[in-house]
């Protein structure tokens, strides 16, 4: 990579990573707490960005009133990760569809799964760690993955760029940042993978840090990230605001 695209990419990267990048985006829900940032209820916070990580697809103006719906209905029991061990009992349920082709049903299973997870680790993030820190041959996404066998809207493909999966894990992961929390200080940013989008695909084409012919796969996905890391290598997934940035001012 030429010393001029990497200049282009860290400039776009400090113009677009900065708190006003939450106003549109469904990072907003990292800060649905009161407490934030001192995290003392960093359980909720987990929560509530896995469930906005796994809805966010398809159109922004459909899926963040979609988020917030959850986040409303967890209101009353002071927040989404007591309100999925109480059952969710105020989420209606039934095969009619919440969000694209996920019903409220699968939303039940979803969480469901989680409440399984906090009753035996306190927090997602206590119970990835265990996983991962026991097993190091595991990729923390894949960990995410395995650890939601039954719902169907958590990605499961081995193959898959897992978008929204990565999208969670730098949420939780890249610390410093005025969007991304940073509160899982047992992983390391330089192991994470950029959320592989459409947008974000089309703009590393026309800079030529992926193929023409690149497919939406995790191997892209990590091509991707392992060409960014020349930019950022100690951090390459930062370089996912640079791209938006690129995409919105194309």
């Amino acid at each position: 990579m030429d010393d001029k695209l990497k200049l282009k990419l860290i400039n776009f990267a400090q113009k677009y990573e900065v708190h006003d990048f939450v106003l549109q985006d469904p990072s907003q829900f990292l800060f649905w707490y009161d407490d934030f940032p001192e995290f003392k209820n960093a359980c909720n916070v987990e929560c509530a960005a896995f469930v906005a990580a796994m809805l966010s697809f398809g159109n922004r103006k459909q899926f963040i009133p979609k988020i917030r719906e959850i986040l409303e209905y967890s209101l009353d029991e002071g927040g989404i990760a007591r309100w999925c061990l109480n059952g969710a009992k105020n989420f209606p349920a039934g095969t009619q569809k919440f969000y694209r082709f996920y019903s409220y049903d699968d939303l039940h299973t979803l969480f469901d799964e989680m409440a399984e997870i906090l009753k035996e680790s306190d927090s997602l993030g206590e119970h990835f760690r265990k996983i991962y820190q026991n097993d190091d041959k595991i990729p923390l996404h894949r960990i995410v993955s395995l650890c939601f066998p039954k719902s169907a809207i958590v990605p499961k493909g081995k193959n898959s760029a897992n978008k929204r999966i990565n999208m969670f894990l730098r949420w939780m992961v890249r610390q410093n940042s005025p969007v991304d929390l940073g509160i899982w200080t047992w992983a390391s940013p330089k192991e994470l993978i950029i959320p592989l989008d459409v947008h974000v695909m089309q703009q590393a084409i026309k800079l030529n840090l992926l193929p023409e012919n690149a497919s939406a796969s995790l191997k892209t996905a990590q091509t991707l990230t392992a060409n960014l890391s020349e930019v950022f290598p100690d951090d390459p997934v930062r370089a996912d605001y640079a791209l938006f940035g690129l995409g919105i001012s194309s």
